[in-house]
C-alpha cells in the first residue's frame, strides 16, 4: 500500500488551493500504470475487508464525497475502488438538479437525509457542493445567500464528524484539454452516447468560471474535520489508485474492530 498520499493531495485547512499551480496529469504518486492498476485492486480488496469490520463495529460511518467537472470520473471512480466492498455494507447517492420537494427543503437537507448510517460507507457522486458551485456560476440564489453556504456547509460537516461520520471529500481534477477529448469519444464511439448531454456544452463554456467557483469552495471548505484532496484525474487509472490508497489509509485510521461478545462461546454446543 502506497501510504502518506493524503497529505499529499490535501489541501491544507487556512491555505489556498491553488489549482493552477497542480497539474492534472501528474503521475508523481503512479508512475506506472500496471503497479498502480494492481495496488487499486489490492486497496480494494481491503477496503471491502475494512468495512466488514465498520459494519459489525455499528459505531461509526464513512462519508466519501467526489466532485468534478463533467467527465472527472466519478461514476468511474466508484466502480474502481468499491467494486470488492459489499453492497450491504456500501451507499451511492447521485446528486442530480433537485426535486420539486428538495426544493422546499434547505439546501443541505437532501444531503443529510443521505448521510451515511452507523457502520457504512457512503458516496456522494456530486454532493451538497453544487449549492455553491453550480449555484454560484448559473446565479442559482443570491450572491449573499451563496457566501452564508460555506460556513453551513461547514458546519454541517463538523455536526457529521462530532456524531462519528468521517468526511473525506475528492475533487477529481481535470484539465480542459482531456474533457474535450472524452465528451469527443462519448460522441464517437455508440455505446458512450448516452452519456452524452448538450448542456455538458454550455458549462464547458463556463470552465474558468467554474475553475474559480472549484478554487473558492476548496480555500473555503477545506478544514481539519473535512479536509478536500485535489486528485490528478487525466489519467483514469492514476485517479483510481490515488483515491483508492486514501480511502483504505482512513479507514486504517479509524480501526474498526470486531465486537467481543458478552458471553462465553464456549458456553455453547451446537447440535
Amino acid at each position: 500500500m502506497t501510504k502518506g498520499l493524503a497529505a499529499q493531495f490535501r489541501v491544507d485547512p487556512g491555505k489556498r488551493a491553488h489549482l493552477g499551480r497542480r497539474d492534472p496529469a501528474d503521475l508523481t504518486a503512479f508512475p506506472d500504470r500496471k503497479a498502480a492498476e494492481e495496488q487499486c485492486q489490492k486497496d480494494s480488496v481491503a477496503i471491502d475487508q475494512l468495512q466488514d469490520r465498520l459494519y459489525a463495529e455499528g459505531r461509526r460511518a464513512l462519508l466519501v464525497v467526489l466532485q468534478g467537472t463533467d467527465t472527472a470520473g466519478k461514476d468511474g471512480t466508484i466502480h474502481s475502488v468499491f467494486k470488492e466492498a459489499s453492497p450491504l455494507g456500501v451507499t451511492v447517492t447521485a446528486f442530480r438538479r433537485p426535486s420539486e420537494e428538495e426544493l422546499a427543503h434547505d439546501f443541505l437537507w437532501r444531503a443529510h437525509i443521505a448521510a451515511p448510517r452507523r457502520g457504512f460507507i457512503g458516496v456522494f457522486n456530486r454532493s451538497h457542493y453544487e449549492d455553491v458551485l453550480v449555484g454560484r456560476v448559473r446565479k442559482l440564489a443570491p450572491k449573499d445567500e451563496i457566501e452564508k453556504r460555506y460556513g453551513q456547509i461547514n458546519d454541517f460537516e463538523k455536526l457529521l464528524s462530532d456524531t462519528g461520520t468521517r468526511v473525506l471529500k475528492f475533487m477529481l481534477h481535470i484539465s480542459k484539454k482531456e474533457q474535450r477529448e472524452r465528451l469527443q469519444a462519448r460522441l464517437d464511439e455508440p455505446h458512450s452516447r448516452w452519456k452524452f448531454n448538450p448542456s455538458d456544452l454550455e458549462d464547458r463554456k463556463l470552465w474558468d468560471k467554474f475553475l474559480a467557483a472549484y478554487e473558492l469552495m476548496l480555500d473555503k471548505c477545506s478544514t481539519a474535520w473535512a479536509p478536500w484532496h485535489v486528485i490528478p484525474a487525466d489519467r483514469k487509472w492514476a485517479r483510481n489508485a490515488a483515491i483508492a490508497a486514501i480511502v483504505r489509509e482512513t479507514l486504517e485510521e479509524m480501526d474498526p474492530r470486531y465486537p467481543k461478545p458478552d458471553w462465553d462461546p464456549k458456553s455453547f454446543v451446537i447440535k
